[in-house]
Parts: structure tokens; C-alpha cells; sequence
């Protein structure tokens, strides 16, 4: 038990279930509460601000429609980051492995010839490949060369981005490419159908929803999730268990990656139908599903929720530029808002506060008492 002037914080071994999403609901709250200033800094009343966001998504079939076609990439990367992050992996490349995805399946749909009934499958397996490869590549360098594991899936993004470029402004440029650098259109077996009146397309939400449901069953029923609950807790007991931290480590990564790889397929092939610039591909998804994976707090099926809520707040970012006159990157600063603030309120998770009047003891300066 630590004192601090007139409060007493007492430290939770195990937070509660409750607790964790109050403090989860708060920092969100509170990210809402500044993006309200910043509403206000550019003139536009915050409560007719988001009136208008909430009117324009949540109360209209084109905005929840929006809504979902955001949150597939977000609910793919963010599974694969709560299972890497349980691992203590902390795999900031999703970013690039969707944009492996997105190339493997590219590559597929424009020069493998593999006939319709086949080319979208082909597509979805090389696209979880390339992203699983991309993924494997740092935990390799990790547990064998102790090369930093945040670095390293960093700077795969940027290579990755180079090589998209490359491409789209190299070998594979389109013939008909005019002002912006793309491809050429995939043919029609390698589009993905969408719901009606939308471009959600369904099959990758679905496989996003039963990633989020196996992950879930994997790291609670198996053995391989044993072991990536152990490696997370504590790597002392880990290696005193015999675990295989090399095994152990690409696995995570194989299914980490091979999500956002699949993340990736699902724009190209749902979307664009062709490979353009990295940031048409992939707005920032790689990133932001950091965030939910992180607000998840180690859950896959939590994931499923928190992706919704980004999924919101970047349907969010076209009602901010297209009505309210804002910049589109505002969402990127309630995205760092929302982050800020779960790291600040940590505290709160772990250490229970108590008001402790003046009394002994207490002597009106910071200090700390063991219990």
C-alpha cells in the first residue's frame, strides 16, 4: 500500500472484470471530452458536432454500412495483435503484413491463371502467407539475434510500403494509369461479393468474426494457448516449463501476420480490385488496430467490439470532412486521444484508490507505507 498526500492507493493483483472496462469506457470518455475542444477550437459547436457524426452513422443504413466496411480490416489486424501482444510480442508491423496480403493476393488475381472457382481462395491463402512470412521474418530476429522486436516490425512497414510502390510504379503499373499509380483491375472471379447497397464485403467480415471466436478457443483450450499464456505472465516460468520460445514465438507470428495478410486481400479484392498506393490500400488499419487490440485488453472476442468502435470513428472521419468542413485526420487524433488516454488511466487497473482522512500517519506529503 503506497500513500500519496491524502490518498491511499492499494495495489490489485488481478483486476476485476468491471473494473477493466470502466477504465476503459473512461479513457474513451475522456478522449471524447477533449475532442470536444478541439470541436470548439475550429468553431463548430461540439454537441451539434457529434449529433451529426451519430445521425449520419449510427442513424442511417449507408453509415452503419460504412461502419462494418471499416471495421473488417480493424477486427483482422486487431485479432492478430491481441494474440501477439499476449505472447509479450509486441508486433507493431500489422501495417506492413496487411500490405504483404494485399500483394500476394494482387499477384495472384492478375498472373497465377488459376481459373473462378478457385482464385479467390488461391488469393486468401497467399495473401495470409505473405503476411504470415512478413509477420515471421522479426520473430526469427527476435529470438535468435535479440534484435528488438518494436524496431524491427516498424521498419518492415516502411520496406513494404517501398516495395507497394515499387511495383505500382514499376512491373506492375497499369497500362491505362493516369495521375495515380495502380494496376491493372482484377477480372471479376477476384472480386469479393458484397452486401447489397454497401461495399461490405461479407466473406472477410465473416472470416474476422470466426478469427476472433477461434483465437478466443485457441489461447484458452489448447496447448499452444497455454503456452502464449505463460510466455506473456512471466518468461522466467516459461523457460523453467521447458517452453520452445523460438516455436512458440513464429507461431504467434504466423497468425498475427496471416490476419492482417488477410486484412489485406480483403481490400484489394473487396475494394479496390487492384493494387494501388499504400495509403489507398490501407488508411492507417495496421496502426489503429494497435488501439484495439490494446482497449481489447488481451481478449479476441473484446476485439470485436473495440473494432467497431474505430470502425465508427473512421466512418466518423468522412462526416467530419464532407459535413462539418473538418480535416479527415482529425479521427487520427482521436485515435491518439483514445490511446493517450488508456495508458494514463492504467494506473487505475492495478492500484485501487482510497480517500484517507488526516489522521496517523498522515502527514500531508507524498510518501509510501508497506502493508
Amino acid at each position: 500500500m503506497k500513500r500519496f498526500g491524502p490518498f491511499l492507493l492499494e495495489r490489485r493483483l488481478a483486476p476485476p472484470r468491471g473494473v477493466v472496462l470502466g477504465v476503459s469506457v473512461l479513457a474513451v470518455v475522456l478522449a471524447l471530452l477533449v475532442g470536444a475542444v478541439i470541436f470548439a477550437g475550429y468553431g463548430v459547436d461540439p454537441w451539434h458536432a457529434y449529433a451529426t457524426i451519430a445521425k449520419s452513422t449510427l442513424g442511417s443504413r449507408y453509415g452503419l454500412m460504412e461502419i462494418l466496411r471499416r471495421t473488417i480490416p480493424l477486427l483482422l489486424c486487431g485479432v492478430g495483435l491481441v494474440i501477439s501482444f499476449r505472447a509479450q510480442f509486441w508486433n507493431i508491423g500489422a501495417e506492413g503484413q496487411l500490405l504483404a496480403g494485399a500483394v500476394a493476393a494482387t499477384g495472384v488475381a492478375l498472373f497465377s491463371g488459376i481459373p473462378r472457382p478457385w482464385l479467390l481462395p488461391a488469393m486468401f491463402g497467399a495473401g495470409f502467407l505473405a503476411g504470415a512470412i512478413w509477420g515471421m521474418i522479426p520473430a526469427f530476429l527476435k529470438v535468435k539475434l535479440k534484435v528488438n522486436d518494436v524496431i524491427s516490425t516498424l521498419m518492415m512497414n516502411y520496406i513494404m510500403i517501398y516495395i507497394v510502390e515499387w511495383l505500382i510504379h514499376g512491373p506492375w503499373k497499369g497500362p491505362t494509369m493516369r495521375g495515380f499509380a495502380y494496376t491493372d483491375t482484377f477480372s471479376k472471379a477476384g472480386w469479393l461479393p458484397l452486401l447489397p447497397l454497401s461495399r461490405v464485403h461479407w466473406p472477410t467480415l465473416v472470416i474476422g468474426v470466426a478469427a476472433a471466436v477461434l483465437a478466443a478457443l485457441v489461447l484458452a483450450r489448447t496447448r499452444l494457448g497455454y503456452e502464449v499464456r505463460v510466455v506473456g505472465e512471466s518468461e522466467g516460468a516459461a523457460r523453467y516449463a521447458g517452453i520452445n520460445f523460438l516455436r512458440v514465438s513464429l507461431a504467434v507470428m504466423l497468425l498475427s501476420g496471416g490476419l492482417a495478410g488477410l486484412a489485406g486481400v480483403g481490400e484489394v479484392a473487396g475494394i479496390h480490385h487492384k493494387l494501388l498506393s499504400p495509403t489507398q490500400v490501407s488508411m492507417n488499419y495496421g496502426y489503429t488496430a494497435i488501439i484495439v487490440a490494446w482497449l481489447a485488453r488481451g481478449s479476441p472476442l473484446a476485439a470485436i467490439v473495440t473494432s467497431l468502435l474505430f470502425g465508427l470513428i473512421f466512418a466518423a472521419g468522412d462526416v467530419i470532412k464532407v459535413s462539418l468542413r473538418m480535416p479527415f485526420q482529425v479521427t487520427g487524433v482521436f485515435n491518439g486521444l483514445i490511446l493517450f488516454f488508456l495508458i494514463g488511466v492504467e494506473l487505475l487497473m492495478y492500484w485501487r484508490v482510497k480517500l484517507s482522512p488526516k489522521g496517523e500517519g498522515w502527514t500531508g506529503k507524498a510518501g509510501s507505507s508497506g502493508s
